[in-house]
Formats: C-alpha cells, sequence, structure tokens
C-alpha cells in the first residue's frame, strides 16, 4: 500500500519540508531571484508577498501599485508590486510570480514578541493554486505539482 508521499510523487509533486512555529505558524524557506529567506506559509493570504526592508536583498524590481494591503489586524498600508519575480521553494520553481511589497513590520513584532523569529515574507494562495498544493500538516510537508506537470 502506498503512502501519501509515494502517491503524490508518482502524480509530479515535489515535497517541501516547513516547520511549525512557537505561534503555530508555518515557517518555510523559499527563494527569490535566487536569494534564501525565510516565510511564513500562509494558506489565508491571497497573495506572496515580502517586506519593504527585503527589496534590495531579494533584488526585486518593484514598482507602484493601486492596491491596499490588509490582514493580521492592519489595514489600508501602501504597497508596491514586484514584478517578473523568480521564485523558488524547495526544487518547485516558478517565473513571473508578482509579489506584493508592504511594510512587514507588525507582523514581525508579533513574531518576536513570542520570541519567534522574524521574517522575509509571506507565501500566500497565489504560488499555492498555480503550485496545487496539498499541506501535510502531520508531517510538515507542502507539495507542489511541478509547473509543468499536469494532473494524472
Amino acid at each position: 500500500m502506498k503512502n501519501l508521499h509515494d502517491i503524490l510523487k508518482d502524480k509530479g509533486y515535489q515535497k517541501i519540508a516547513f516547520k511549525v512555529s512557537k505561534t503555530q505558524h508555518l515557517l518555510i524557506k523559499a527563494s527569490i531571484n535566487g536569494v534564501k529567506g525565510n516565510f511564513i506559509l500562509d494558506t489565508g493570504a491571497s497573495n506572496s508577498c515580502i517586506g519593504f526592508e527585503s527589496i534590495e536583498l531579494f533584488k526585486v524590481n518593484a514598482g507602484a501599485s493601486e492596491t491596499k494591503a490588509a490582514g493580521a489586524g492592519a489595514t489600508g498600508m501602501e504597497t508596491l508590486v514586484g514584478k517578473n519575480t523568480a521564485f523558488q521553494l524547495g526544487r518547485w520553481k516558478a517565473k513571473n510570480i508578482q509579489l506584493v511589497i508592504f511594510d512587514l513590520t507588525h507582523v514581525n513584532v508579533a513574531l518576536t514578541q513570542y520570541k519567534a523569529k522574524p521574517v522575509h515574507g509571506i507565501i500566500g494562495a497565489d504560488v499555492l493554486l498555480q503550485g496545487k498544493a496539498i499541506i501535510d500538516y502531520y508531517n510538515h510537508y507542502l507539495y507542489l505539482l511541478k509547473p509543468t506537470q499536469k494532473m494524472k
């Protein structure tokens, strides 16, 4: 009998490990434009994002945005947009991810109050939908379908 990992591997999914923080956030490592960072995996976030302070770190081409960000108790926050971004989670890669860039200070202040490490950004539903994500909460794995794969 096959386990979940074997079934998903046969269907073209790639497995990426995550950790659960003291604050019960799912923490995952990702690379943007070849630079590694720490992120929250957030199924409730509509878009993936980084903080203003990470624009240079990740070499993101930031431009003007009409969008206002809201979440984690904050609303109406000014944003920028990062277009044509190379994105990688484990071995899963995507090109042309559009990142929302906004002030993540409130998120990181809350994390550090609970002695959790600050993050560079959030992985949201845009990436999870593109990768046809399956989250194995028990074993702490995110599975994403290879971009060139079609469901079997």
